[in-house]
């Protein structure tokens, strides 16, 4: 099969404005494509396919998509590179009818820009099958043409990352458990020599004194793991290290605060922050980035149990602060916090961390965009750039005093793991919990709770776990080691 871009036209006499690779097949075909793409109907719209059979013997099947205006490039309403976009979600479209089609391979016309080419076509044709006896056939895309071979295999990084993130979370909890998914990242950074995995059990938890981390823990009859990777890509292995933390609980029955049962298994994918920090880790390695990165995930599962969290008791972080447990369902900035406090070990140069922390976060922004509090403007405009390269967007929200009022407020303990007005500014007073156990002076914390699954959104994902914003945490690193360098 074969996927070929066309732009919609400027004018309105509608003829057909191929990309480059479109015109060189139109010409091995005679002017026969162009002939049949105006005869059967209006043009292409942007996002749109038309499927030609027998125009040729090396491609039985040529698919063209509309790749919408020829010059679009970032939308500043929309905070994103729209050429991109057009092109990733075009891409995917053709690729999903080639699949449909059963051929097994896809050449891909790079449509300008082959990173994003290979990002359309390897993100849109991802479905997590597993389990199932009836699998989709397996499609294999490639760049047609070799002039942008650097460019595609680096979108093909980018999104096999993405993709490894969405297998995490799509997986059912039964499957990634704690030391499942550990075990999972163990065996993804096995080849390289320059990252370490340390796999550590219960007892050094303990020693470590993460006490808010062990209470979510307890409630569960699977033991918790704390899983730290060290990816040393500088070339100087003493540079400070980009911290990554993410929120790894591999089940939320919310626990003695029991969820309704209703999406309950969507829960699964509560460790959603642990997979996209780690999955962009691994991307970071593939892509041999020079600089040092470290990897921080706890991880547990939150179950309604004799030895469970109740609400009332009183827990005592890393770093000495006690914490009232109001609701047991805010688990997860318990496990963050002790993992923070941990984090400054390390004399970071940036701490960022990811958590689909609040059901709060998904109100306000939906799955437009991953809200960002962050202390640092310098870290929110490394984190903002990345992410209108990358399509996956992040959108800054506010960490006033105001909130940290409403979890200091707290009659038993230092700090409530809820806000004292508990349902108004969730995802804000869950980020002013969380800046109680930052000292460093470049911290984000992202809540990825709206992003955390596809419907339609998303035209080039396919329904289920999202796996974002890791290609955002990629392209930020990456651009954070271009930094260092200058």
């Amino acid at each position: 099969g074969l996927v070929l871009g066309v732009y919609s036209s400027e004018k309105d006499d509608g003829a057909a404005q191929f990309t480059s690779a479109g015109d060189a097949f139109d010409r091995l075909v005679s002017g026969k494509l162009r002939a049949l793409l105006s005869l059967c109907g209006p043009p292409l719209k942007k996002g749109k396919a038309r499927i030609f059979h027998g125009l040729h013997q090396d491609f039985p099947s040529v698919v063209v998509v509309g790749l919408g205006k020829k010059n679009a490039g970032i939308n500043e309403q929309e905070n994103w590179n729209e050429g991109k976009e057009n092109i990733r979600t075009a891409v995917a479209v053709g690729c999903r009818q080639i699949q449909d089609l059963e051929i097994p391979c896809v050449e891909v016309d790079p449509c300008g820009d082959a990173q994003a080419a290979a990002e359309g076509a390897v993100l849109g044709l991802h479905e997590y099958n597993e389990l199932k006896q009836k699998k989709k056939p397996v499609v294999t895309p490639q760049l047609h043409g070799s002039a942008e071979s650097q460019a595609w295999q680096k979108g093909v990084i980018y999104a096999e990352g993405q993709n490894l993130a969405r297998y995490l979370m799509e997986a059912p909890a039964n499957f990634i458990t704690p030391i499942k998914f550990a075990e999972h990242i163990e065996q993804k950074l096995r080849t390289f020599s320059n990252a370490k995995v340390h796999i550590r059990p219960e007892s050094w938890i303990t020693t470590q004194e993460m006490g808010a981390f062990l209470s979510v823990a307890k409630g569960s009859a699977e033991p918790p793991i704390f899983l730290e990777i060290h990816y040393l890509g500088s070339a100087n292995t003493d540079d400070s290290p980009l911290v990554f933390v993410g929120k790894g609980v591999t089940f939320d029955s919310g626990g003695i605060s029991l969820k309704p049962s209703s999406g309950m298994d969507a829960m699964r994918a509560d460790m959603g922050g642990a997979a996209t920090v780690c999955s962009a880790i691994v991307t970071a390695a593939a892509l041999k980035l020079p600089l040092n990165i470290i990897g921080l995930a706890p991880l547990c599962e939150n179950m309604p149990s004799g030895k469970a969290n109740k609400p009332g008791d009183v827990v005592r972080a890393k770093n000495g602060k006690t914490i009232q447990v109001d609701n047991t369902d805010a688990e997860g900035r318990l496990l963050l916090a002790d993992a923070l406090c941990y984090a400054h070990n390390f004399n970071p140069r940036a701490i960022v961390n990811a958590a689909t922390l609040t059901g709060a976060m998904d109100v306000a922004l939906g799955s437009a965009a991953t809200g960002v509090f962050t202390n640092s403007s310098w870290l929110w405009t490394h984190l903002y750039e990345a992410s209108i390269l990358t399509g996956d967007r992040v959108w800054r929200m506010p960490l006033f005093e105001h909130y940290t009022k409403q979890v200091t407020d707290c009659p038993l303990a230092d700090v409530s793991n809820i806000g004292k007005y508990s349902r108004a500014g969730g995802a804000c007073t869950a980020a002013a919990f969380l800046k109680e156990f930052v000292t460093a002076s470049h911290w984000a914390h992202l809540d990825i709770a709206g992003v955390m699954s596809n419907k339609d959104e998303v035209p080039y994902l396919r329904k289920g776990m999202a796996g974002r914003p890791t290609r955002t945490l990629v392209e930020f690193a990456a651009r954070l080691s271009q930094d260092s360098h200058n």
